[in-house]
């Protein structure tokens, strides 16, 4: 078995998405008997002063920890210097670490780190997997970020293409994004689905009469709508807040927030400015140990994506609301990725943005009918059992490096190959398929 060596800005003990995500695989693969080290930064995601050692051992992985400036996500220029300065010491860190024959997996954390990885792994003889939590530059696009459009835009794709090409396999986390990789170029045998997961062994559905956060913060007897995580950019809340004032009045129904993020803040000012106090309920990031609790409080959550963004991002959030056996009001595009797993699944409702109306007449709907709101959450969960489980993410993983491992054995150690191995999970002519 060939060494692992996975590149991300933060990892454990940070607690972001993407770090939680790596941690949990790389703490596995390590579990199996394979030598893993991870290169990533001395930050945690919320304190970038924060100074954790250069190199420590966790659960037998190897952690090498490379220094970069600190001016934070608050500007784009302070940004864009903490990325470079984090791409060239990775680059250093891994002219010393890497060796012929690794196997290199760039997370895109910070965006366009596998073309560090590309060019480390051509020089050394290693080979690179992609694992693609979202597609840049062409998010950053979308988004309107200054300066994402035109040349710049352009060249940052063609260089990013080129590190899709190289790749032994992409790793992408849902089949829309399957297809906008294959779009791009990428071969479609070297294109592997493996949705994100979350913690849900621990996350079990809890009866809300067991659940002492909902008497705790005072929501007994409402009809609960709630989101949990991060309100970014890329979410929008304009039709939860034309529902909230459509329902003005109604003391029964609460949205609740957990989390934070740009937009999270932006959407408490914009309530308290328009009076709506009363229908809204901000809670802060809950730990870890209570996420069972926070995601069971809601009678059903709510997530949202810019329509644009379809096959860009997946919302991972939607496996955690699914591990808690909750309905999940998926506002977006109809056809998103999302949206069709709760079709198919009966496991929640999808809604087009704007649609307030639509997003009232199913609140009071499903006020109505409690029985109609279990049955979506135990569909929920027997969805995620069926097919999104933590464990099912890891074994894929695992299946897909045994085919590499197997691959480099039968083409002598320190080759890259050109021959394409299946998807692990495919229908049809090779294409990815609902599962």
């Amino acid at each position: 078995m060939q060494r692992l060596i996975f590149i991300n800005r933060f990892f454990f003990p940070d607690h972001s998405a993407t770090s939680q995500m790596l941690s949990d695989l790389v703490f596995y693969l390590a579990s199996t008997g394979r030598e893993v080290h991870v290169v990533t930064s001395t930050q945690i995601y919320d304190d970038p002063k924060a100074s954790l050692p250069a190199y420590e051992t966790i659960n037998d992985v190897h952690v090498h920890r490379v220094s970069s400036t600190e001016f934070g996500r608050a500007a784009l220029l302070g940004r864009s210097i903490d990325y470079l300065s984090f791409y060239r010491s990775v680059w250093q860190c891994l002219i010393q670490v890497m060796r012929r024959g690794d196997i290199i997996i760039a997370k895109t954390d910070p965006p366009l780190v596998s073309v560090v990885a590309m060019a480390i792994a051509r020089r050394k003889g290693a080979r690179l997997i992609n694992w693609l939590q979202d597609i840049f530059p062409e998010t950053a696009v979308e988004l309107g970020v200054p300066f994402m459009r035109g040349p710049l835009a352009a060249s940052l794709a063609v260089l990013r293409n080129r590190s899709l090409r190289d790749a032994e396999a992409t790793v992408v986390i849902g089949h829309l994004m399957a297809r906008k990789v294959e779009a791009l170029g990428t071969p479609v045998e070297r294109i592997h689905v493996i949705p994100n997961w979350s913690n849900d062994e621990d996350i079990q559905p809890i009866a809300q009469v067991d659940n002492p956060l909902r008497q705790a913060w005072g929501l007994e007897g409402k009809f609960v709508l709630g989101y949990s995580g991060n309100l970014g950019r890329a979410h929008e809340f304009d039709t939860v807040l034309a529902a909230a004032e459509r329902l003005r009045g109604n003391t029964r129904f609460v949205f609740l927030m957990i989390g934070g993020g740009k937009r999270f803040d932006e959407l408490a000012r914009i309530v308290k400015r328009r009076g709506l106090d009363s229908s809204f309920r901000f809670i802060p990031y809950q730990e870890r140990k209570m996420l069972a609790y926070s995601l069971g409080v809601p009678d059903s959550h709510w997530l949202s994506l810019n329509s644009k963004l379809e096959g860009l991002i997946v919302p991972s959030k939607f496996y955690g609301i699914a591990s808690a056996g909750k309905p999940v009001i998926v506002i977006g595009d109809k056809d998103g990725e999302l949206a069709r797993l709760v079709h198919q699944f009966a496991c929640g409702v999808a809604i087009e943005p704007a649609d307030a109306c639509a997003l009232v007449n199913t609140l009071l709907r499903l006020s109505a009918e409690p029985e109609s709101v279990a049955e979506m959450g135990r569909h929920a969960r027997e969805m995620l059992d069926a097919h999104f489980t933590k464990q099912k993410g890891l074994e894929r993983w695992g299946e897909l490096l045994g085919q590499l491992d197997q691959l480099q054995v039968s083409k002598g150690v320190g080759t890259c190959s050109n021959r394409y191995f299946a998807p692990i999970v495919k229908s049809g002519a090779g294409r990815p398929s609902a599962q």
